[in-house]
């Protein structure tokens, strides 16, 4: 149990700005091990975005409330998601080889491309999440469970990668690399159990739900085939470009589902 809460808090230490004991460190043992708690974060930063969208909608409104939901993720992870899906559009958008992309993706400084992709990304999530809510009043635990479920699901979505494809760069150079070396049945048994349970609890409330696992099996098995393609696996700016694409689509896909509901 001791082993597997420190597991815990190596994951939280690594994908949340979030306090964690003194005694976690990065250990690559553990923070190999971490991605079976990966999705699990994804139940933190979608509890605390709701929690932000709960007060705010009470004292300004859901206009508001919404973004602020939004503001809180991106300040919970560090951008560390958004980070990875800008650097992934300009590596991509700018390099015609696998070196190439890869050089731009480490670059640090952000272009054309990755301004442009957030831009429309941010604009998505919000309007979907917004229009979501305003369908018909919802009981606070039925958008707890919305919050809970976009986040975990994207995050099994973007870790999925780790277990069907090779970590594409040949040196240290990205702190992803640690999660990259080997996994077990744990930490695949894990991730799917914490990225699919509250998606399954909503689904015990509208079951129609669970047609969001369609596209984002197609971003799956679209992003794998494509990142191996270009750079022979995936690197830690994949992974986050993976994830958010799947909030996004998580989002649309649920609004979609309402209006057949």
């Amino acid at each position: 149990m001791k082993e597997e809460i420190r597991i815990f808090f190596t994951a939280m230490m690594f994908y949340t700005q979030l306090p964690c004991p003194k005694w976690v460190d990065h250990n690559p043992e553990h923070l190999n091990k971490s991605t079976r708690y990966f999705p699990l974060i994804g139940w933190i930063v979608g509890g605390l975005s709701f929690l932000a969208f709960w007060i705010s909608n009470n004292l300004f409104g859901a206009d508001i409330a919404v973004l602020l939901s939004i503001a809180v993720g991106v300040y919970l992870t560090g951008s560390f998601h958004e980070d990875g899906f800008a650097d992934v559009f300009d590596g991509f958008g700018g390099g015609w080889t696998k070196a190439k992309i890869l050089d731009i993706m480490k670059d640090s400084r952000l272009g054309t491309y990755g301004v442009v992709a957030l831009i429309f990304m941010f604009g998505l999530k919000y309007l979907a999440l917004h229009k979501l809510l305003s369908f018909e009043t919802f009981p606070a635990y039925i958008i707890l469970l919305f919050f809970i479920s976009y986040h975990s699901l994207a995050r099994l979505t973007a870790i999925q990668i780790t277990f069907t494809s090779k970590y594409s760069r040949e040196d240290e150079s990205s702190k992803s690399k640690p999660i990259a070396k080997a996994y077990t049945y744990k930490e695949v048994l894990g991730a799917y159990v914490f990225g699919l349970v509250p998606l399954l609890t909503l689904a015990y409330f509208y079951w129609q739900v669970v047609f969001v696992l369609l596209p984002l099996l197609l971003l799956y098995l679209t992003s794998q085939r494509y990142f191996n393609k270009w750079l022979d696996g995936y690197t830690g700016d994949c992974l986050g470009a993976v994830e958010q694409f799947a909030e996004v689509i998580t989002l649309l896909t649920f609004l979609v589902l309402w209006k057949f509901m």
